[in-house]
């Protein structure tokens, strides 16, 4: 069984949903109305904090009831991915057998070798730009949201109730966050969505090597060692190796975990272990980190 905490309210969680929310409110207000720039990237920085503080929600945090957890984020920020829809695919994704599968895991990026081989040649060297580190801030959120939309809209025509649902719900999260922009906040639309994007840019930082393509599924997941401003804003996830072995366990408590169990984790995943972001800027941010088609796909 995973570690988990004993409380029936984890505090550190409550108070950083307030905060983010203090922060947002300020970004789309007192801020803008003195200087829009630094208003869209404080705006960013929040809606980039809001959705890891939504990963966590999705895993059972800060409360035992998880309608009561859903409340605390049902305003739609991110503007891009319904709640519902983030929580069904990453819930699907927990399951480290599937993991970097072109077909099975919804948050993979490779491809199927045949699907890759049969691309128009412009539409490979997007996808191959896509693989550093600055194509996937700069395009990796429309390439992702565009492959996202479409198989959900297939889903919901064939009639998954699951996907109808969620973009239901995205309704009102959204008319909420639109309600605020248009009768209170002093940021134009325009510029709300432009911080919006780059905060889901931002959490591409994250994922760009959260998982690699590996014959052992154990060796699957990354450890990014940094406690800097990145780590936070990730909530820790970074650790990630930690979190897919304990995804109980709240986003305050793995960094004791992972250095209490240093070598542990170590062993789990091969050493797939990074120092920084700052390393993983150096290499990879005009470099490819794998291949668009999956290595080991039969």
């Amino acid at each position: 069984m995973s570690p988990r905490t004993s409380r029936s309210a984890e505090w550190p969680t409550l108070w950083l949903i307030l905060a983010c929310y203090a922060l947002w409110g300020l970004g789309t207000t007192v801020v803008a109305a003195a200087w829009l720039p630094g208003a869209i990237v404080l705006t960013g920085f929040t809606v980039a904090l809001f959705s890891s503080l939504q990963h966590e929600i999705l895993h059972g945090h800060p409360f035992r009831n998880a309608t009561l957890n859903m409340a605390l984020v049902f305003p739609g920020l991110t503007v891009f991915i319904p709640y519902l829809r983030f929580r069904d695919t990453h819930l699907d994704h927990h399951h480290d057998e599937i993991l970097t599968d072109p077909y099975d895991d919804p948050e993979s990026n490779y491809l199927d070798p045949k699907v890759w081989h049969r691309l128009p040649r412009p539409v490979r060297w997007l996808l191959m730009f896509n693989n550093t580190l600055l194509g996937r801030f700069l395009i990796g959120s429309l390439i992702s949201q565009a492959a996202f939309m479409y198989w959900d809209a297939r889903a919901a025509l064939a009639g998954d109730g699951r996907v109808i649902r969620g973009w239901l719900w995205h309704i009102p999260s959204l008319a909420l966050v639109f309600w605020w922009l248009v009768s209170v906040a002093m940021m134009p639309v325009w510029a709300y969505l432009i911080a919006a994007y780059i905060g889901v840019s931002l959490i591409k930082i994250r994922t760009f090597l959260e998982h690699r393509a590996h014959e052992d599924d154990t060796c699957r997941t990354a450890i990014v060692e940094g406690r800097g401003l990145l780590a936070f804003l990730f909530l820790n996830n970074n650790l990630h190796v930690v979190h897919h072995a304990h995804p109980g366990v709240p986003w305050y408590a793995l960094p004791k975990l992972y250095s209490a169990n240093k070598d542990q984790y170590l062993a789990r995943n091969d050493s797939y272990v990074y120092r920084s972001y700052g390393e993983v800027f150096r290499r990879f941010l005009l470099r490819r980190k794998d291949p668009v088609p999956h290595p080991f796909w039969h």
